[in-house]
Protein backbone atom coordinates (compact mmCIF):
# COMPACT_ATOMS: atom_id res chain seq x y z
CA UNK A 1 0.00 0.00 0.00
CA UNK A 2 1.39 3.34 -1.06
CA UNK A 3 2.78 5.45 1.54
CA UNK A 4 0.14 8.55 0.37
CA UNK A 5 -2.11 6.19 1.47
CA UNK A 6 -1.32 5.16 4.92
CA UNK A 7 -0.38 8.76 5.91
CA UNK A 8 -3.87 9.57 4.38
CA UNK A 9 -5.43 7.18 7.27
CA UNK A 10 -3.60 8.38 9.96
CA UNK A 11 -4.44 11.82 9.07
CA UNK A 12 -7.97 10.95 9.06
CA UNK A 13 -7.91 8.84 12.32
CA UNK A 14 -6.12 12.37 14.13
CA UNK A 15 -8.59 14.96 12.27
CA UNK A 16 -11.87 12.36 13.75
CA UNK A 17 -10.23 12.35 17.58
CA UNK A 18 -9.99 16.08 17.17
CA UNK A 19 -13.20 17.05 16.53
CA UNK A 20 -15.00 14.46 18.79
CA UNK A 21 -12.44 15.37 21.61
CA UNK A 22 -13.25 19.06 21.24
CA UNK A 23 -14.17 21.70 23.43
CA UNK A 24 -15.83 25.35 23.34
CA UNK A 25 -16.72 26.69 19.79
CA UNK A 26 -15.59 23.86 17.52
CA UNK A 27 -17.51 21.51 20.06
CA UNK A 28 -20.85 24.01 19.71
CA UNK A 29 -20.83 24.02 16.32
CA UNK A 30 -20.56 19.80 15.73
CA UNK A 31 -23.83 19.36 17.78
CA UNK A 32 -25.59 21.92 16.07
CA UNK A 33 -24.52 20.56 12.32
CA UNK A 34 -25.33 16.86 13.94
CA UNK A 35 -28.91 18.41 14.99
CA UNK A 36 -29.62 19.43 11.80
CA UNK A 37 -27.92 16.73 9.65
CA UNK A 38 -29.04 13.88 11.86
CA UNK A 39 -33.16 15.35 11.84
CA UNK A 40 -33.33 13.83 8.36
CA UNK A 41 -32.36 10.75 8.77
CA UNK A 42 -32.67 7.14 10.76
CA UNK A 43 -29.92 8.26 13.12
CA UNK A 44 -27.52 4.78 12.94
CA UNK A 45 -23.80 4.79 13.45
CA UNK A 46 -23.21 4.49 10.06
CA UNK A 47 -24.82 7.99 9.07
CA UNK A 48 -23.66 9.69 12.89
CA UNK A 49 -20.45 8.54 11.30
CA UNK A 50 -20.70 10.43 7.58
CA UNK A 51 -22.44 13.17 9.71
CA UNK A 52 -19.37 13.59 11.47
CA UNK A 53 -17.14 13.18 8.37
CA UNK A 54 -18.96 15.81 6.32
CA UNK A 55 -18.66 18.07 9.31
CA UNK A 56 -14.83 17.85 9.06
CA UNK A 57 -14.76 18.72 5.77
CA UNK A 58 -17.82 20.43 5.15
CA UNK A 59 -18.55 22.38 8.57
CA UNK A 60 -17.77 26.07 9.50
CA UNK A 61 -16.45 27.10 12.97
CA UNK A 62 -16.71 30.98 12.63
CA UNK A 63 -14.86 31.52 9.27
CA UNK A 64 -12.87 28.64 9.45
CA UNK A 65 -12.82 24.99 8.66
CA UNK A 66 -12.49 22.05 11.02
CA UNK A 67 -9.60 21.10 8.56
CA UNK A 68 -7.91 24.45 8.67
CA UNK A 69 -8.75 24.29 12.55
CA UNK A 70 -6.61 20.85 12.77
CA UNK A 71 -3.59 22.36 10.63
CA UNK A 72 -3.57 25.11 12.51
CA UNK A 73 -3.75 23.21 15.90
CA UNK A 74 -0.76 21.21 14.43
CA UNK A 75 2.05 23.65 13.55
CA UNK A 76 4.38 20.59 13.38
CA UNK A 77 2.93 19.17 10.51
CA UNK A 78 4.97 18.73 7.09
CA UNK A 79 3.94 20.45 3.54
CA UNK A 80 2.75 17.57 2.15
CA UNK A 81 0.04 17.02 5.30
CA UNK A 82 -1.00 20.18 5.00
CA UNK A 83 -1.64 20.20 1.16
CA UNK A 84 -3.21 16.66 1.38
CA UNK A 85 -5.93 17.72 4.73
CA UNK A 86 -6.43 20.84 2.90
CA UNK A 87 -7.41 19.11 -0.51
CA UNK A 88 -10.15 16.97 1.95
CA UNK A 89 -12.51 20.44 0.68
CA UNK A 90 -13.13 18.24 -2.24
CA UNK A 91 -14.14 15.37 -0.46
CA UNK A 92 -17.73 14.66 -1.26
CA UNK A 93 -20.52 11.78 -0.45
CA UNK A 94 -22.30 9.97 -3.37
CA UNK A 95 -23.66 6.90 -4.66
CA UNK A 96 -21.24 5.13 -6.41
CA UNK A 97 -21.09 1.98 -8.60
CA UNK A 98 -18.62 -0.37 -8.63
CA UNK A 99 -17.50 -0.07 -12.52
CA UNK A 100 -14.40 -1.87 -12.38
CA UNK A 101 -12.30 -4.06 -9.94
CA UNK A 102 -8.77 -3.30 -9.94
CA UNK A 103 -5.56 -5.17 -7.96
CA UNK A 104 -5.42 -2.61 -5.33
CA UNK A 105 -9.11 -1.09 -5.64
CA UNK A 106 -11.75 0.40 -7.69
CA UNK A 107 -13.40 2.26 -10.66
CA UNK A 108 -16.38 3.73 -8.96
CA UNK A 109 -19.33 5.83 -10.73
CA UNK A 110 -20.61 8.38 -9.16
CA UNK A 111 -24.44 7.89 -10.46
CA UNK A 112 -25.28 11.64 -9.72
CA UNK A 113 -23.03 13.14 -12.28
CA UNK A 114 -21.60 10.21 -14.08
CA UNK A 115 -18.06 10.75 -13.04
CA UNK A 116 -15.28 7.90 -12.33
CA UNK A 117 -13.02 7.68 -9.98
CA UNK A 118 -9.70 5.55 -8.75
CA UNK A 119 -10.45 4.75 -5.10
CA UNK A 120 -8.06 2.48 -3.44
CA UNK A 121 -8.66 1.89 0.41
CA UNK A 122 -5.94 3.43 2.88
CA UNK A 123 -5.76 0.56 5.58
CA UNK A 124 -5.52 -3.19 5.89
CA UNK A 125 -9.19 -3.44 7.19
CA UNK A 126 -10.69 -1.90 4.35
CA UNK A 127 -8.60 -3.57 1.81
CA UNK A 128 -9.78 -7.32 2.97
CA UNK A 129 -13.22 -6.08 3.57
CA UNK A 130 -13.29 -4.67 -0.18
CA UNK A 131 -12.05 -8.40 -1.54
CA UNK A 132 -16.08 -9.47 -1.39
CA UNK A 133 -17.11 -6.75 -3.59
CA UNK A 134 -18.45 -6.94 -6.84
CA UNK A 135 -18.85 -5.32 -10.12
CA UNK A 136 -22.15 -3.73 -10.18
CA UNK A 137 -22.78 -3.21 -6.77
CA UNK A 138 -23.69 0.29 -5.54
CA UNK A 139 -21.93 1.79 -2.41
CA UNK A 140 -23.23 5.06 0.05
CA UNK A 141 -20.10 6.43 0.63
CA UNK A 142 -17.29 10.00 0.81
CA UNK A 143 -14.37 9.38 -0.97
CA UNK A 144 -12.02 12.01 -0.78
CA UNK A 145 -8.77 12.44 -2.96
CA UNK A 146 -4.88 11.87 -2.12
CA UNK A 147 -2.82 12.40 -5.05
CA UNK A 148 -3.58 14.03 -8.87
CA UNK A 149 -5.44 10.52 -9.71
CA UNK A 150 -6.24 8.42 -6.69
CA UNK A 151 -9.06 8.58 -3.72
CA UNK A 152 -9.81 6.89 -0.99
CA UNK A 153 -12.50 6.02 1.26
CA UNK A 154 -13.12 9.12 3.81
CA UNK A 155 -15.68 7.13 4.92
CA UNK A 156 -17.18 3.71 5.72
CA UNK A 157 -19.31 2.64 2.79
CA UNK A 158 -22.76 0.81 2.79
CA UNK A 159 -23.49 -1.77 0.52
CA UNK A 160 -26.64 -1.52 -1.07
CA UNK A 161 -25.68 -4.24 -3.50
CA UNK A 162 -26.72 -4.48 -7.28
CA UNK A 163 -29.72 -2.91 -8.18
CA UNK A 164 -32.47 -3.11 -10.71
CA UNK A 165 -33.43 0.31 -11.95
CA UNK A 166 -36.87 0.74 -10.37
CA UNK A 167 -34.78 0.03 -7.07
CA UNK A 168 -31.70 2.35 -7.72
CA UNK A 169 -34.05 5.25 -8.90
CA UNK A 170 -35.62 4.59 -5.35
CA UNK A 171 -31.89 4.99 -4.25
CA UNK A 172 -31.10 7.82 -5.77
CA UNK A 173 -34.27 9.63 -4.93
CA UNK A 174 -33.59 8.84 -1.12
CA UNK A 175 -30.16 10.31 -1.57
CA UNK A 176 -31.62 13.38 -2.99
CA UNK A 177 -34.12 13.49 0.17
CA UNK A 178 -31.56 13.03 2.70
CA UNK A 179 -28.79 14.82 1.07
CA UNK A 180 -30.15 17.71 -0.24
CA UNK A 181 -27.11 19.80 -0.85
CA UNK A 182 -24.28 16.88 -1.96
CA UNK A 183 -26.27 16.28 -5.43
CA UNK A 184 -23.82 17.29 -7.87
CA UNK A 185 -20.87 18.12 -5.37
CA UNK A 186 -18.53 17.09 -7.49
CA UNK A 187 -20.01 19.06 -10.57
CA UNK A 188 -20.49 22.41 -9.90
CA UNK A 189 -20.90 23.00 -13.71
CA UNK A 190 -24.24 20.62 -13.36
CA UNK A 191 -25.01 22.08 -9.79
CA UNK A 192 -25.19 25.97 -11.80
CA UNK A 193 -27.29 24.46 -14.71
CA UNK A 194 -29.52 23.43 -12.70
CA UNK A 195 -30.13 26.59 -10.86
CA UNK A 196 -30.14 28.72 -13.83
CA UNK A 197 -32.96 26.23 -15.26
CA UNK A 198 -34.89 27.48 -12.02
CA UNK A 199 -34.49 31.03 -13.14
CA UNK A 200 -35.50 29.95 -16.70
CA UNK A 201 -38.98 27.98 -15.54
CA UNK A 202 -39.97 31.09 -13.61
CA UNK A 203 -39.40 33.43 -16.40
CA UNK A 204 -41.31 31.44 -18.58
CA UNK A 205 -44.41 30.53 -15.77
CA UNK A 206 -44.87 34.35 -15.25
CA UNK A 207 -45.15 34.38 -19.29
CA UNK A 208 -47.50 32.46 -19.60
CA UNK A 209 -49.81 33.19 -16.92
CA UNK A 210 -48.81 36.86 -16.25
CA UNK A 211 -48.26 36.81 -13.27
CA UNK A 212 -46.16 34.40 -10.20
CA UNK A 213 -49.25 33.40 -8.53
CA UNK A 214 -52.70 32.25 -9.85
CA UNK A 215 -55.51 30.37 -8.10
CA UNK A 216 -58.16 28.08 -9.71
CA UNK A 217 -59.76 25.03 -9.66
CA UNK A 218 -57.95 22.01 -9.32
CA UNK A 219 -58.56 20.17 -12.60
CA UNK A 220 -58.30 23.56 -14.54
CA UNK A 221 -54.59 24.40 -12.70
CA UNK A 222 -54.18 20.78 -14.15
CA UNK A 223 -55.41 21.53 -17.78
CA UNK A 224 -52.78 24.61 -17.80
CA UNK A 225 -49.88 23.33 -16.48
CA UNK A 226 -50.11 21.08 -19.24
CA UNK A 227 -50.56 23.73 -21.70
CA UNK A 228 -47.84 25.24 -20.14
CA UNK A 229 -45.36 22.37 -20.03
CA UNK A 230 -46.05 22.16 -23.90
CA UNK A 231 -44.86 24.83 -25.10
CA UNK A 232 -42.18 24.35 -22.66
CA UNK A 233 -40.88 21.59 -24.03
CA UNK A 234 -41.40 23.19 -28.03
CA UNK A 235 -39.06 26.13 -26.55
CA UNK A 236 -36.67 23.01 -25.34
CA UNK A 237 -36.65 21.24 -28.64
CA UNK A 238 -36.31 23.67 -30.90
CA UNK A 239 -33.11 24.27 -29.25
CA UNK A 240 -31.87 21.72 -29.71
CA UNK A 241 -32.60 21.33 -32.93
CA UNK A 242 -35.34 18.97 -33.35
CA UNK A 243 -38.35 19.88 -36.12
CA UNK A 244 -41.09 19.23 -33.97
CA UNK A 245 -43.12 19.34 -36.86
CA UNK A 246 -41.84 15.88 -38.02
CA UNK A 247 -44.27 12.84 -37.32
CA UNK A 248 -43.94 10.37 -34.97
CA UNK A 249 -42.69 7.37 -37.88
CA UNK A 250 -40.17 9.99 -39.35
CA UNK A 251 -38.68 10.75 -36.09
CA UNK A 252 -38.36 7.61 -34.83
CA UNK A 253 -36.19 6.33 -38.40
CA UNK A 254 -33.85 9.30 -37.81
CA UNK A 255 -33.06 8.13 -34.29
CA UNK A 256 -32.95 4.65 -35.28
CA UNK A 257 -35.69 3.49 -32.90
CA UNK A 258 -39.17 1.69 -33.20
CA UNK A 259 -42.33 3.76 -33.59
CA UNK A 260 -43.80 1.87 -31.29
CA UNK A 261 -41.00 1.88 -28.36
CA UNK A 262 -41.77 5.81 -28.50
CA UNK A 263 -45.30 5.69 -28.57
CA UNK A 264 -44.01 3.12 -25.08
CA UNK A 265 -42.43 5.91 -23.83
CA UNK A 266 -44.74 8.41 -24.30
CA UNK A 267 -47.20 6.74 -22.33
CA UNK A 268 -44.87 6.15 -19.65
CA UNK A 269 -43.63 9.75 -19.58
CA UNK A 270 -47.10 10.86 -19.60
CA UNK A 271 -45.39 13.90 -22.62
CA UNK A 272 -45.73 14.86 -25.94
CA UNK A 273 -44.47 11.85 -28.52
CA UNK A 274 -41.84 14.59 -29.15
CA UNK A 275 -40.07 14.67 -26.00
CA UNK A 276 -39.96 10.75 -25.78
CA UNK A 277 -38.54 10.49 -28.96
CA UNK A 278 -35.98 13.24 -27.98
CA UNK A 279 -34.88 11.38 -25.15
CA UNK A 280 -34.86 7.83 -26.84
CA UNK A 281 -32.66 9.67 -29.31
CA UNK A 282 -30.32 11.11 -27.38
CA UNK A 283 -28.36 12.89 -29.37
CA UNK A 284 -25.91 14.16 -26.48
CA UNK A 285 -26.60 18.22 -27.48
CA UNK A 286 -28.34 18.74 -23.50
CA UNK A 287 -26.61 17.49 -20.49
CA UNK A 288 -29.70 18.30 -18.52
CA UNK A 289 -33.34 17.79 -18.96
CA UNK A 290 -36.44 19.25 -17.56
CA UNK A 291 -38.35 17.02 -15.33
CA UNK A 292 -42.58 16.31 -16.40
CA UNK A 293 -44.63 18.87 -13.96
CA UNK A 294 -47.26 16.91 -12.72
CA UNK A 295 -50.42 17.74 -10.45
CA UNK A 296 -50.72 15.37 -8.18
CA UNK A 297 -54.10 13.82 -8.17
CA UNK A 298 -55.45 14.95 -4.90
CA UNK A 299 -54.48 18.44 -6.22
CA UNK A 300 -56.32 17.75 -9.37
CA UNK A 301 -59.61 17.01 -7.18
CA UNK A 302 -59.26 20.25 -5.28
CA UNK A 303 -61.92 22.81 -5.19
CA UNK A 304 -58.76 25.81 -5.03
CA UNK A 305 -55.24 25.16 -5.84
CA UNK A 306 -52.32 28.10 -5.90
CA UNK A 307 -49.58 27.94 -8.40
CA UNK A 308 -46.98 29.99 -6.87
CA UNK A 309 -43.38 30.32 -9.06
CA UNK A 310 -39.92 31.86 -7.38
CA UNK A 311 -36.81 32.38 -9.34
CA UNK A 312 -34.75 30.13 -6.63
CA UNK A 313 -37.57 28.47 -4.37
CA UNK A 314 -38.96 26.54 -7.62
CA UNK A 315 -42.80 25.76 -7.64
CA UNK A 316 -45.41 25.51 -5.21
CA UNK A 317 -48.84 24.19 -5.08
CA UNK A 318 -50.85 25.41 -2.29
CA UNK A 319 -55.40 24.03 -2.07
CA UNK A 320 -55.27 26.24 1.20
CA UNK A 321 -53.71 29.37 -0.03
CA UNK A 322 -56.46 31.42 -0.97
CA UNK A 323 -57.99 30.39 2.97
CA UNK A 324 -54.59 31.42 4.55
CA UNK A 325 -55.26 34.83 2.81
CA UNK A 326 -58.74 35.19 3.13
CA UNK A 327 -57.48 34.70 7.41
CA UNK A 328 -55.21 36.99 6.87
CA UNK A 329 -57.10 39.60 5.32
CA UNK A 330 -60.12 39.74 7.85
CA UNK A 331 -60.43 41.70 11.35
CA UNK A 332 -61.90 38.82 13.27
CA UNK A 333 -59.83 35.84 11.88
CA UNK A 334 -60.72 33.93 14.55
CA UNK A 335 -64.18 33.61 14.09
CA UNK A 336 -63.49 31.67 10.97
CA UNK A 337 -63.44 27.87 11.35
CA UNK A 338 -60.34 26.25 11.58
CA UNK A 339 -58.07 29.06 11.29
CA UNK A 340 -55.80 28.39 14.20
CA UNK A 341 -55.39 24.66 12.66
CA UNK A 342 -54.25 25.93 9.04
CA UNK A 343 -51.84 28.31 10.97
CA UNK A 344 -50.29 25.77 12.61
CA UNK A 345 -50.18 23.42 9.82
CA UNK A 346 -48.49 26.24 7.90
CA UNK A 347 -45.94 26.18 10.52
CA UNK A 348 -45.21 22.16 11.23
CA UNK A 349 -45.51 20.69 7.55
CA UNK A 350 -42.28 20.82 5.38
CA UNK A 351 -44.18 21.32 2.42
CA UNK A 352 -44.78 24.95 3.38
CA UNK A 353 -41.46 26.96 2.94
CA UNK A 354 -39.49 29.87 4.51
CA UNK A 355 -40.59 31.53 1.21
CA UNK A 356 -44.35 31.36 1.61
CA UNK A 357 -43.91 32.61 4.68
CA UNK A 358 -41.77 35.99 3.80
CA UNK A 359 -44.55 36.27 1.14
CA UNK A 360 -47.52 36.02 3.46
CA UNK A 361 -45.07 38.83 6.10
CA UNK A 362 -45.38 40.66 2.93
CA UNK A 363 -48.47 41.38 1.98
CA UNK A 364 -50.31 41.02 5.58
CA UNK A 365 -47.57 42.58 7.88
CA UNK A 366 -50.16 43.52 10.69
CA UNK A 367 -52.61 40.82 10.49
CA UNK A 368 -49.86 38.24 10.64
CA UNK A 369 -48.52 38.99 13.37
CA UNK A 370 -51.30 39.61 15.32
CA UNK A 371 -52.30 36.08 14.49
CA UNK A 372 -48.88 34.50 15.07
CA UNK A 373 -48.57 36.34 18.88
CA UNK A 374 -52.10 34.59 19.73
CA UNK A 375 -51.72 31.23 17.78
CA UNK A 376 -48.25 31.00 19.69
CA UNK A 377 -49.64 32.54 22.79
CA UNK A 378 -46.35 35.07 22.70
CA UNK A 379 -47.97 38.52 23.07
CA UNK A 380 -44.11 39.82 22.41
CA UNK A 381 -43.58 38.30 19.06
CA UNK A 382 -42.88 40.25 16.47
CA UNK A 383 -42.46 39.33 12.74
CA UNK A 384 -39.91 41.89 11.53
CA UNK A 385 -37.10 40.71 14.01
CA UNK A 386 -38.92 36.98 14.99
CA UNK A 387 -39.93 35.50 11.85
CA UNK A 388 -36.56 34.33 10.58
CA UNK A 389 -36.01 32.51 14.16
CA UNK A 390 -39.71 31.18 14.52
CA UNK A 391 -39.50 29.74 10.79
CA UNK A 392 -36.31 27.81 12.02
CA UNK A 393 -37.70 26.58 15.38
CA UNK A 394 -40.11 25.30 13.12
CA UNK A 395 -37.62 23.66 10.67
CA UNK A 396 -37.78 25.47 8.11
CA UNK A 397 -34.71 26.62 5.97
CA UNK A 398 -34.14 29.84 5.31
CA UNK A 399 -32.40 29.25 1.91
CA UNK A 400 -34.13 26.78 -0.70
CA UNK A 401 -32.66 23.53 -1.28
CA UNK A 402 -32.52 22.65 -5.15
CA UNK A 403 -36.17 22.81 -6.34
CA UNK A 404 -38.05 19.98 -8.16
CA UNK A 405 -38.28 21.68 -11.16
CA UNK A 406 -34.88 22.27 -11.83
CA UNK A 407 -33.49 19.86 -14.52
CA UNK A 408 -31.69 17.04 -14.10
CA UNK A 409 -28.63 15.25 -15.52
CA UNK A 410 -30.05 13.28 -18.65
CA UNK A 411 -28.33 10.04 -17.37
CA UNK A 412 -31.00 10.30 -14.30
CA UNK A 413 -33.75 11.01 -16.51
CA UNK A 414 -33.31 8.10 -18.65
CA UNK A 415 -32.87 6.05 -15.70
CA UNK A 416 -36.08 7.09 -13.86
CA UNK A 417 -37.97 6.95 -17.14
CA UNK A 418 -36.70 3.44 -17.80
CA UNK A 419 -37.74 3.00 -14.03
CA UNK A 420 -41.12 3.65 -14.63
CA UNK A 421 -41.27 1.44 -17.58
CA UNK A 422 -39.50 -1.29 -15.96
CA UNK A 423 -42.27 -1.28 -13.40
CA UNK A 424 -45.03 -0.78 -15.94
CA UNK A 425 -44.25 -3.84 -17.90
CA UNK A 426 -43.73 -6.00 -14.83
CA UNK A 427 -47.77 -5.30 -13.54
CA UNK A 428 -49.93 -5.63 -16.59
CA UNK A 429 -53.14 -5.87 -14.35
CA UNK A 430 -52.39 -2.15 -13.14
CA UNK A 431 -51.96 -0.39 -16.04
CA UNK A 432 -53.03 3.32 -14.90
CA UNK A 433 -52.60 2.83 -11.49
CA UNK A 434 -49.27 4.14 -10.81
CA UNK A 435 -48.40 4.34 -7.14
CA UNK A 436 -45.65 7.81 -6.93
CA UNK A 437 -42.05 6.96 -7.08
CA UNK A 438 -39.16 8.78 -5.10
CA UNK A 439 -36.32 9.42 -7.66
CA UNK A 440 -35.93 12.45 -10.78
CA UNK A 441 -39.44 12.96 -12.60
Amino acid sequence: MDAILERSHALKQALVDFVLDAEGDLAKALETYAAGKLRTGNGNSTQQDLVIDSFITEGKVGEHSPLELFINSHPDLSQSDRDLISSWHRSFIGLFAIAQILPDGFELRNWLTDKYYLVKPNNPKTLQEISRLKEGEILLTRICPVTESDWTFFSNYTIMGKLGKPKLAVAIGNFKETYKNNLYSDAPDLLEEAWNSVVQYHQQFVEFFGTDEITLPGYQLNKKIAEFQEIITEKYLAATGIDTSKPIAEMAQEAGIGEEEIKAAVEEMGADANVASQILKNNGNNKMVMPKVDLPNELRKAEQVTAISHPRWGQMFLPTYSKIKSILSTEDWQNIEGAQKLIRYYLEDKSINAFIWYRLAQEYPNTLENVLQTVLQRSDFRLNSDLDALLQEFHKPLEPDLPEIASVPLHLHNLFQAAVAEVHKSKPQNKGQKKPAKGFK
